[in-house]
């Protein structure tokens, strides 16, 4: 497997507009837009920082993922994504090192990327998501 560079943190927000203001208005990060990805149930707003980026997350649903996130932990970092060269072949070779696995196939996520997530117990409480662009 090949990591090609941290590709983005995920911060989980009650509200991206409220969420916003810190990125911009008190560090002076460009903010891209926001970007609904209806099958993960969030919406994302990403925050360019030097080749990786800070992405937020607002649940779309009160059974998303993000949702149950801020839930049990309240707002704060949800996961930190790599950039793999083939996300496919990285999940295999992970799978094959006794890894656990949330997603075994790669799904689509935002900015057209695939991508897939290891469980945090095989990564020492951290959601690690891995991202081929």
């Amino acid at each position: 497997m090949k990591i090609l560079k941290i590709d983005h943190l995920g911060i989980a927000v009650n509200s991206i507009e409220d969420g916003k203001s810190l990125w911009t208005d008190a560090l002076g990060l460009h903010f891209e837009g926001t970007e609904t990805v209806e099958e993960q149930k969030v919406t994302t707003a990403f925050f360019p920082v030097g080749e990786s980026e800070v992405e937020l997350l607002e649940s779309t649903a009160p059974d998303g993922p993000v949702a149950k996130f801020l839930e049990n932990k309240g707002p704060g970092v949800h996961h930190v994504a790599f950039r793999v060269e083939n996300i496919e072949e990285a999940l295999a070779e992970l799978k094959e090192k006794g890894i656990r696995l949330i997603d075994e196939k790669p799904r689509k996520g935002a900015g057209g990327a695939k991508i897939a997530f290891l469980h945090p117990k095989a990564t020492n409480g951290v959601l690690v998501e891995l991202c081929e662009r």
